[in-house]
């Protein structure tokens, strides 16, 4: 059902490492800027893409080099987002400002199982109101979104006390701790 919804434009609430996350198509910028709203979030923010493999990832980032890629993979998958440079044409609504994108592949069985669902990755964001505490079960999604959402997956989250660290690939720098 979260597949369906998804590959129908939805946008869907499912679980990750520490939260809830919203998410949807990343290439449905209808359903990207819905997101947005629903979050009160600025665009100029950017989102973090989630997928099952790395491969679901590279249409979005330019060409990375051998030790670059052996230094994602050997955080992958698990609870370590990157700022990877953007291919040209990744849309604004991704990246916001920035030159970089930020990625990850899920160690959340139900996650990942949802990106092989769909085929694609996943927007990926805290399932919260901008400055209000993350949802942390469907429970807790439903009461701060009610029926806005057109999907909510049930199931646990990975148990991680916090979200997952950032960190810049080309400068290494940690843009949040995990």
């Amino acid at each position: 059902m979260a597949a369906r919804a998804v590959r129908a434009g939805g946008l869907i609430a499912y679980p990750t490492e520490a939260v809830y996350g919203l998410g949807c198509n990343p290439r449905h910028e209808r359903t990207v800027k819905r997101l947005l709203a629903l979050k009160r979030r600025s665009a100029s923010k950017g989102l973090i893409l989630i997928a099952a493999d790395f491969a679901q990832l590279e249409p979005f980032l330019q060409p990375l080099s051998p030790p670059d890629r052996v230094r994602l993979e050997a955080t992958w998958p698990g609870p370590q987002t990157w700022l990877i440079p953007a291919r040209s044409g990744v849309p604004r609504w991704l990246r916001g400002r920035h030159d970089t994108l930020a990625v990850r592949v899920t160690a959340h069985p139900l996650a990942a199982a949802l990106c092989r669902s769909c085929g694609h990755p996943l927007v990926s964001t805290s399932a919260n109101v901008s400055a209000r505490p993350p949802a942390r079960s469907a429970l807790a999604v439903r009461r701060q979104f009610g029926q806005a959402l057109d999907y909510v997956l049930p199931g646990p989250t990975g148990g991680a006390a916090k979200p997952t660290a950032i960190q810049d690939l080309c400068t290494g720098q940690v843009r949040r701790g995990g």
